[in-house]
C-alpha cells in the first residue's frame, strides 16, 4: 500500500518524500486511516518500526483541513518520556509541515531549558505542543496556556512513561485538556498499568498490535561473549580495533560509568563520548548532534538512548552492562540493523550475569551460543547456589503481626 492511497495532500505527499520515505511500516499502514477517520487508537510495535509518523502524518493532513483564521491556538498535545525524542517528534512535525500552504507552529517543551523562553513561544502562537510530561505540568502550573482548542492527545512511548512515573501526574493532565478529543496511545508494550491508564484516556479505542513486525531483530546479528568484567574494557577496545566498526554505541549501566569509561577510552585516542540524564541539555544535544554526524565513533550511554531515538548508521550495540530488565534488550539492540541495514549486538557476560541473560533470551524468543575471545577468556568458576535455611513451620510472622508492628513503630 503506497502512502498516496491515504488520500494526504500533495504538499504533505511531496514532504514524505523529501524526508526519505519509500512506502508505509506496517503500524503506519493501519493506524493512519485510523486517525484520518477520527478513532481513538491504541497502537503496540517495537520500537524502530516507524511509530511517531503514524501519527504525524495524519494529524498535520486533519490540522490542514481544520486550519482557521487568526492566533495559532493549541490543537494537537504529544507527551513522551524523554526530552531527546521530544525534540524529535517537534522536528517530524516541523519538517513533514514544511511544505503545507500555512506551516503549523510548532513548539516544544523540555526540562533543562529556559521556562520563561517556553512560555512566551505558546504564548506568541502554537499548533502543536510537544513535550515531556514534567515540563509540561511545570509550565501548566504557571495558568498562562490555552488548551481549551485541543482537538488531538496522543502518548508516545506511553509504557516508558509509565516506568517515569506518568500515572502519578495524570489526573492534572486529565483535568487541563478538553473532554471530547482523539486520542492516541503508541507503546512497545502492553503493562497492566498501560491498560488501566488507556481506559482512563481513551473511548472505545481500537487497538492495533503488529505483533510479527521483527525486521529489527532479524537484521541484526546477536553474539553473547563471556568474559570477566575487568576485561570487558581490554576486549571492547581490541573488538573496536580489529572490527573496524563505524559507529558504535555501548551501553552502561549507570551515568558515571558512562563517564568514567567515556574518559578513559579518549585517553586510548578514541573519538569517545559519554551521554546520560545529568549532562546539561545544551551537551546532550550537541553530543547526539555530533554521534549522528560521525564526529563521535563511540557512545557510551544509559537506557536514555534505548527507546525511540532515530540514529540510522549505528553499525553494533554493545550491552557492556545488561539491562535491568530483560524487555529492554530488544529495545536496545533495536539501535542498530535500521532504514533495511544490518547491525551487530554483543553483550558481555560473566558468571554472575548468566542467569539474567537466560532470562533475557526467554523473554525475547531467542537462544544465543556462548563465545569467548582468544586471550579474554573468562576464567574461574560458576558460583553454586546457596540455599537458605528452610523455613520453619509456625515461627514467621503473620500479616496481622506485621501490621500491629508498623502501627506500634508509627505511633511511637
Amino acid at each position: 500500500m503506497p502512502f498516496s492511497s491515504f488520500g494526504l495532500s500533495k504538499e504533505i505527499e511531496h514532504s514524505i518524500v523529501e524526508s526519505g520515505y519509500t512506502e508505509p511500516t506496517a503500524i503506519q499502514e493501519k493506524v493512519i486511516p485510523l486517525v484520518l477517520s477520527g478513532r481513538d487508537v491504541m497502537a503496540r510495535a517495537q520500537t524502530g518500526s516507524g511509530k511517531s509518523a503514524s501519527f504525524v502524518l495524519p494529524i498535520l493532513e486533519l490540522w490542514s483541513q481544520g486550519k482557521g483564521e487568526g492566533k495559532a491556538k493549541i490543537k494537537a498535545l504529544v507527551l513522551t518520556p524523554t526530552r531527546e525524542l521530544t525534540l524529535q517528534v517537534a522536528n517530524s512535525f516541523s519538517t513533514i509541515g514544511s511544505s503545507l500552504p500555512i506551516r503549523p507552529k510548532v513548539v516544544s517543551v523540555i526540562g533543562g531549558e529556559s521556562i520563561g523562553d517556553q512560555l512566551y513561544a505558546i504564548q506568541k502562537g502554537c499548533d502543536i505542543l510537544v513535550a515531556t510530561s514534567g515540563r509540561f505540568l511545570d509550565v501548566l502550573s504557571k495558568k498562562q496556556m490555552d488548551l481549551s482548542h485541543l482537538d488531538y492527545l496522543i502518548l508516545d512511548e506511553a509504557d516508558r512513561m509509565l516506568d517515569l512515573g506518568f500515572a502519578e501526574e495524570l489526573d492534572l493532565i486529565l483535568e487541563a485538556v478538553p473532554a471530547k478529543r482523539q486520542n492516541l496511545l503508541f507503546s512497545a508494550t502492553y503493562p497492566p498499568k498501560m491498560l488501566a491508564i488507556a481506559s482512563r484516556i481513551t473511548l472505545d479505542p481500537i487497538e492495533v498490535s503488529i505483533e510479527d513486525e521483527t525486521p529489527t531483530v532479524q537484521s541484526i546479528h546477536q553474539r553473547v561473549i563471556e568474559v570477566d568484567r575487568e576485561k570487558r574494557g581490554p576486549l571492547l577496545r581490541h573488538l573496536l580495533d580489529t572490527q573496524k566498526w563505524e559507529q558504535v554505541l555501548v551501553f552502561m549501566a549507570n551515568k558515571r560509568a558512562s563517564d568514567n569509561i567515556a574518559a578513559k577510552f579518549r585517553k586510548y585516542g578514541y573519538k569517545a563520548e559519554s551521554f546520560h540524564g545529568d549532562l546539561l541539555q545544551e551537551e546532550r544535544n550537541d553530543t547526539l548532534s555530533d554521534f549522528k554526524a560521525r564526529k563521535i565513533r563511540i557512545l557510551f550511554a544509559t537506557d536514555l538512548v534505548a527507546r525511540g531515538l532515530h540514529i540510522d548508521n549505528i553499525t553494533c550495540v554493545v550491552n557492556y552492562d545488561l539491562p535491568r530488565s530483560p524487555s529492554d534488550y530488544i529495545h536496545r539492540i533495536g539501535r542498530t540493523g535500521r532504514a533495511g541495514k544490518s547491525g551487530i549486538a554483543i553483550s558481555f557476560i560473566g558468571h554472575e550475569d548468566n542467569e539474567h541473560f537466560k532470562l533475557i533470551e526467554k523473554r525475547s524468543d531467542i537462544k544465543l551460543e556462548r563465545e569467548q575471545i582468544k586471550g579474554f577468556e573468562l576464567t574461574g568458576e560458576m558460583p553454586k547456589k546457596e540455599k537458605g535455611p528452610a523455613p520453619v513451620k509456625g515461627k514467621g510472622k503473620s500479616k496481622k503481626d506485621k501490621a500491629r508492628e508498623r502501627a506500634l513503630k508509627a505511633s511511637k
